[in-house]
């Protein structure tokens, strides 16, 4: 597995990084036969070290994990205890899910963008050439993603272990685009625009 380790106005002794590809290396050998790459970033924030952990595990499959701590050391063990908690919570799912998905079509492509709030009108749009409401004219970053084919216990899976707000994905049931996202009471929601369909006579 590739790691990359790195520190926002932060030095890192030779040690720490160390530490932190081992540890990474032992958690990635448990749960998986072959992770792909992870980046791990500390940060200063007040008198707290930060640490963020994205690994990339497989097609379509990344985990996030975050520990804040008085030392950088501790910090690290925080965000690393976070992603092996979801691992083992969720061990046998994504096992069963990485052999179904040998059985499955590619995942269709999209992108994903980033719009600035408040910007003038005129500004960057995407290449599509899509017109942005005023207030998010301004396309800041975008990426190359995948909407996968999944069921709906799947795609909750997948979002949690990266730790996302909002999942779109193909129904494996239905075929047809369905969300899941994280409500502001904790609950997730589900939108599937199939059902809907199903119900209009």
């Amino acid at each position: 597995m590739h790691i990359t380790v790195s520190g926002k106005q932060v030095e890192l002794s030779d040690a720490l990084q160390t530490r932190v590809s081992t540890q990474l290396e032992t958690i990635a050998n448990k749960y998986f036969d072959h992770a792909l790459e992870a980046h791990v970033t500390f940060s200063r924030a007040r008198s707290f070290f930060t640490c963020d952990i994205n690994v990339h595990a497989g097609r379509g499959l990344s985990l996030r994990g975050e520990g804040e701590a008085a030392d950088a050391n501790t910090a690290f063990d925080d965000a690393a205890e976070h992603i092996a908690k979801r691992l083992r919570r969720y061990r046998r799912r994504v096992n069963d899910h990485h052999r179904d998905l040998a059985n499955r079509a590619r995942p269709e492509s999209a992108r994903q963008y980033i719009l600035r709030e408040e910007a003038a009108a005129g500004d960057a749009r995407p290449p599509d050439g899509t017109v942005l409401d005023d207030a998010y004219a301004t396309v800041i970053a975008e990426t190359a993603t995948e909407i996968a084919v999944l069921s709906v216990g799947e795609a909750v899976m997948r979002m949690d272990l990266s730790d996302q707000q909002v999942l779109m994905f193909r129904n494996s049931a239905s075929g047809v685009l369905n969300v899941v996202y994280r409500r502001s009471d904790g609950h997730i929601g589900w939108i599937d625009p199939g059902q809907a369909a199903d119900g209009i006579a």
